[in-house]
């Protein structure tokens, strides 16, 4: 058994908001599949990608946005929505709200959220330390 808290792990940064993995192959001995807390800032959001090798859960726990799943027409998302996207499908999340648009996010099989690292605006707090937001021009 292996407990986290949140403070435990690190911080991944974006320009579009910030990603906490809770649970992943590469730091939870025996995990198979990710699981994470991701935070959207208000108009900003994580736009169209696909994971080719793994599923995905988004499940609201805040705010509003809208969905896009597999190029097809978007659709509004806040507390309480579910999302499933299969493997390789295109999508993409918006922050539609003033406040930030807060989601729960699996992987499974985990290991997609490496691909993230190489966004040209990904930074990473160390854990234990509390990232600084930035207001765009």
């Amino acid at each position: 058994m292996t407990v986290v808290n949140v403070g435990s792990v690190p911080t991944q940064t974006f320009g579009w908001g910030l990603i906490k993995w809770f649970v992943s192959p590469s730091a939870t001995p025996g995990a198979k599949l990710t699981f994470g807390e991701v935070v959207l800032l208000p108009g900003e959001g994580h736009t169209r990608h696909n994971h080719p090798l793994a599923e995905e859960i988004l499940y609201v726990l805040s705010g509003n946005g809208r969905q896009m799943v597999d190029d097809q027409p978007e659709f509004d998302i806040g507390p309480g929505d579910t999302i499933y996207i299969p493997s390789a499908m295109y999508h993409s999340t918006i922050n539609t709200g003033w406040e930030p648009l807060r989601l729960l996010a699996l992987y499974n099989p985990g290991g997609a959220e490496v691909d993230l690292t190489a966004l040209p605006d990904y930074a990473e707090v160390p854990a234990g330390r509390l990232p600084r937001l930035q207001r765009r021009s």
